[in-house]
């Protein structure tokens, strides 16, 4: 197989995320979170917030969504059945807090290939509905058994 970079800056359309309250209860308790700003209301209130706050990785919730359809972009072309998770990095802004809709944008910004594997990079960026930026993550996938160029 080999890396085609035709897709290095391709956007892809804005996805919506409404973030409701009971969702980042659940999520905050699937990994385990206390802190009471993630589930009680009065006490993110008394804390300054509008309403209960996403912990910072509920990123992955909204912003994944977002990434999908690049992932999936035949014109990105990853092999699936080769593919590695590599990582992720995250710069928060503006906290999430629920009855915020948050947009986010996905682009290609790399695609490169070194010793037979396939490096792929993306960027989402996620804004609240007042255009403040709440998170901008860089996304990371290895595909093994690229054929050098």
């Amino acid at each position: 197989m080999t890396v085609s970079t035709e897709a290095i800056g391709k956007t892809y359309p804005a996805v919506v995320y409404a973030v409701g309250r009971e969702k980042i209860r659940e999520y905050a308790a699937a990994v385990g979170e206390t802190n009471p700003l993630y589930f009680d209301v009065d006490a993110a209130r008394t804390a300054g917030y509008a309403d209960v706050v996403a912990p910072p990785m509920f990123v992955v919730v909204y912003a994944g969504r977002a990434i999908s359809p690049a992932l999936f972009d035949p014109d990105v072309g990853i092999d699936f059945a080769n593919m590695l998770h590599a990582g992720q990095e995250f710069a928060w802004g503006s906290v999430v807090v629920a009855g915020e809709e948050v947009t986010t944008v996905t682009e290609v910004k790399d695609i490169s290939e070194r010793g037979g594997l396939g490096f792929y990079e993306f960027e989402t960026r996620s804004h609240n509905q007042r255009g403040d930026l709440v998170c901008t993550g860089i996304w990371r996938q290895i595909v093994r058994g690229a054929a050098s160029s």
